[in-house]
């Protein structure tokens, strides 16, 4: 399973652009998100994947906890898309930064 911690995630986001989603609902990513973040919901990133993704970039994927995101990166990956999950998700942003 692809996972990243926070800490590297951040490293990686201040040296370069990267795809990140954010799959929590609109109101919480309103209220505040990861920089840079996408928010597109796991129900549709589940039933059309090929509308968001393509299969040649990496994307990494966070929830609150970590839980959501880790079992749709499973999924995603099967499918051949190159996707890796943000460890702790937000919460876990939220005690680093």
């Amino acid at each position: 399973m692809n996972s990243i911690d926070i800490e590297k995630l951040l490293e990686l986001l201040n040296n370069k652009s990267i795809n990140i989603i954010d799959i929590r609902t609109k109101y919480e990513y309103m209220l505040n998100h990861i920089p840079t973040s996408k928010n597109i919901d796991k129900i549709l990133l589940r039933i059309a994947p090929e509308k968001y993704f393509n299969s040649k970039e990496i994307y990494y994927i966070y929830c609150q906890s970590g839980y959501s995101s880790k079992a749709l990166v499973e999924y995603l990956n099967t499918l051949g898309y190159n996707t890796v999950n943000i460890n702790g998700g937000y919460n876990n942003y939220l005690l680093r930064k």
